[in-house]
């Protein structure tokens, strides 16, 4: 049965207009983004085949264009309309960031931290440079690595807090696996980068690993 056959309180685009987009499935929400479904599926069942295929909807998000547009249904449009959905969301956040202090608002930060560095196949590690009353001047990733970690130079992140007249930093990171524990080089570096911004008189702040759910948070645990 076709969705427009459905009984319109359950049809996706409506329920969302009537109840809000909370209110909706992964799938749902994905079925409307695909707008049609393929023959034999309505947009629904298609959506919830490729949250399978991708194992959820962060595999959905993080995948690359070759291996996304080989997903029933999919191709280099809806690759595209995806990706500035992605960055649109990111420049929200990112917006919502920079017109007050962060320390104000961490769920925002983490939320685009997160919406950054997630579902990334490699380590990446990044930094929020900030003012002197802790609003945000720029985010840079400054370091790529590997699945298994990213080497970070302490006198490069320095030369940027000075170019950028920083005067606090929020570094972040992900972890691949998904777990967001800090490893041992992760509590290291944190402390030499400590260490030479206390020089320059610059605050680290916090640092945050992206991983599954909300990830940690270094101010949090006491570790900074």
């Amino acid at each position: 049965m076709s969705i427009k056959d459905w009984p319109e309180g359950e049809r996706p685009r409506e329920k969302l207009l009537e109840r809000g987009a909370g209110a909706l499935s992964d799938a749902e929400l994905l079925a409307i983004f695909l707008r049609t479904g393929i023959p034999g599926k309505s947009a629904v069942d298609l959506a919830r085949e490729l949250l399978t295929d991708f194992d959820g909807l962060t595999g959905l998000l993080a995948a690359d264009r070759r291996r996304f547009c080989d997903g029933k249904g999919l191709g280099t449009a809806k690759y595209a309309q995806l990706q500035a959905v992605l960055e649109l969301s990111r420049r929200y956040l990112l917006t919502r960031l920079s017109g007050q202090d962060v320390l104000t608002s961490p769920e925002a930060t983490r939320d685009y931290l997160k919406l950054r560095l997630y579902g990334s196949p490699h380590e990446i590690f990044a930094c929020l440079f900030l003012d002197n009353r802790h609003r945000v001047i720029v985010y840079e990733e400054l370091f790529r690595g590997t699945i298994d970690g990213a080497s970070v130079h302490p006198r490069e992140v320095v030369r940027r807090v000075i170019q950028t007249n920083a005067a606090a930093v929020i570094f972040a990171h992900n972890h691949p696996s998904g777990v967001a524990e800090p490893s041992q080089a992760d509590l290291r570096i944190t402390q030499r980068l400590k260490e030479a911004l206390a020089l320059i008189d610059v605050r680290v702040l916090d640092h945050i690993i992206v991983g599954d759910g909300d990830g940690t948070s270094f101010a949090e645990r006491g570790l900074l």
